[in-house]
């Protein structure tokens, strides 16, 4: 019996169907080992136990929210403690006065989102996992969504957290209130670390007033780099949609097989827009004039707000809609909303040269886009292919000006590729925060660097 069965009864166990169960995320390509306990904490209290027991032994402690992320941050290593949080899933305060709301990171975050509706509040980051992903795991890869274009990614809303330490202390960082600037903003240091620098136990939250109901128009073009182009053009007009989302044809196809769409059937690229603003009318109506300029055949403003909706929910399966053509390996570059036709372009070049299927679809608001590099995983020379696409992919956006990622994190799966987008003096300061915070390595080691 493993020393951490008997010191947290009934969260700790070593079965190893149940480890089984818990080895890895959704990620492709990254390798995971077999661990020697799971502990599904309960409490900020059982955290700490696991990691002063870990500290003292010297052993690996890899966190896990719901094993959703694409990266493998994940996932388990020999030997070492899984450290699952999905139990502690409670909403433990909602402050409609404050605008706040304190959660455990267990929480899923469609059901905060619904909670707070329900107050007439608004909790804006809405990734396309919304439904399965918890907080915790979106603060650790600081994820994304749909909104983000208008509102920000999910480290534009924690004001506080608590944080065990490697060595089971437990710490407070930030504030519950609205302004506050005292100290190193060690919240922010923490956000999008990965499980690397602490284990996250109670997040604090800032939330809106509820948003108005939005309005909706698709506009559908020849190619996706008019698409792209129109995105440019309408935003560089100073607008601001709440959404903005981009598919290419293959991934309208993909969809259409799932739901259907009434899309014309030769759409090379669409995108869809929402705006919740007071004047979104007009917000539209100029979205509708910028894609008309860059070549759209087609825009469509949906009176019904269910129509709205519609689309937005075919936007949401594009996900479901991958795994019916394949094993797909997601990207997740982020480039200047200006070089995002170049981006799209650019992909055409990469499928063709390896042989594989690239579908795109993507937060085009923010240049945050999602190649997907589709394969048959029976077939070596396939995924020999599907990953030196990947590594194009990774290559063009970089050399676009942009970042290897806009929201899934790094991982397992782009630690490398870390090394060549930050500087020397970068890649320094980040293994000197991790030695200071982590002396013994024993948080994810091989996570976001070797």
């Amino acid at each position: 019996m493993h020393p951490l069965v008997q010191l947290l009864p009934g969260s700790a166990v070593d079965d190893p169907d149940v480890l089984a169960a818990y080895r890895h995320d959704r990620a492709s390509f990254c390798p995971s080992g077999d661990p020697a306990v799971l502990v599904r904490a309960r409490s900020t209290e059982e955290v700490s136990v696991a990691l002063r027991w870990a500290s003292e032994h010297r052993v690996p402690v890899v966190p896990q929210g719901a094993r959703t992320g694409l990266s493998g941050a994940a996932n388990a290593l020999d030997g070492c403690v899984l450290l699952c949080l999905e139990k502690m899933a409670q909403i433990v305060e909602i402050d409609v006065a404050e605008q706040l709301a304190v959660v455990r990171p267990g929480v899923l975050n469609g059901a905060l989102a619904a909670a707070v509706a329900e107050r007439g509040l608004y909790y804006p980051p809405d990734p396309g996992s919304m439904e399965i992903s918890t907080i915790g795991g979106n603060v650790a890869t600081n994820a994304g969504g749909m909104c983000c274009v208008k509102y920000g990614v999910t480290g534009d809303f924690v004001r506080g957290l608590e944080v065990v330490l490697a060595d089971g202390r437990v710490m407070r960082t930030g504030r519950r209130t609205a302004k506050g600037v005292a100290g190193y903003d060690l919240t922010s240091l923490f956000v999008g670390s990965e499980g690397t620098l602490g284990v996250i136990t109670e997040i604090t939250l800032a939330l809106r007033p509820a948003a108005r109901r939005p309005l909706t128009a698709v506009a559908f073009f020849p190619s996706p780099a008019d698409a792209c182009r129109a995105v440019a053009a309408y935003l560089g007009e100073g607008h601001r949609p709440s959404v903005l989302e981009f598919m290419d044809a293959e991934t309208v196809r993909a969809v259409s097989a799932l739901v259907d769409l009434g899309f014309p059937p030769e759409v090379g690229g669409v995108l869809i827009a929402q705006s919740d603003a007071g004047a979104a009318a007009e917000e539209l109506a100029a979205f509708e004039r910028a894609a008309l300029d860059c070549k759209a055949d087609e825009v469509v403003v949906a009176d019904d707000p269910a129509e709205g909706e519609l689309l937005m929910q075919a936007r949401r399966l594009v996900g479901p809609a991958h795994e019916a053509l394949g094993t797909s390996l997601v990207d997740d570059v982020c480039v200047p909303r200006g070089r995002l036709a170049e981006l799209v372009e650019g992909l055409d070049v990469i499928a063709a040269e390896h042989g594989v299927r690239i579908t795109c679809a993507g937060h085009a608001g923010d240049g945050n886009m999602h190649p997907s590099v589709i394969f048959d995983d029976t077939d070596p020379a396939q995924v020999a292919a599907a990953q030196a696409a990947f590594a194009a992919v990774m290559d063009l956006g970089l050399r676009l000006g942009g970042t290897i990622t806009g929201e899934h994190g790094v991982g397992v799966l782009k630690r490398d590729w870390l090394a060549r987008e930050l500087d020397d003096a970068a890649l320094w300061t980040h293994r000197q925060l991790k030695a200071s915070l982590d002396p013994l390595g024993i948080l994810n080691p091989g996570r976001v660097f070797a």
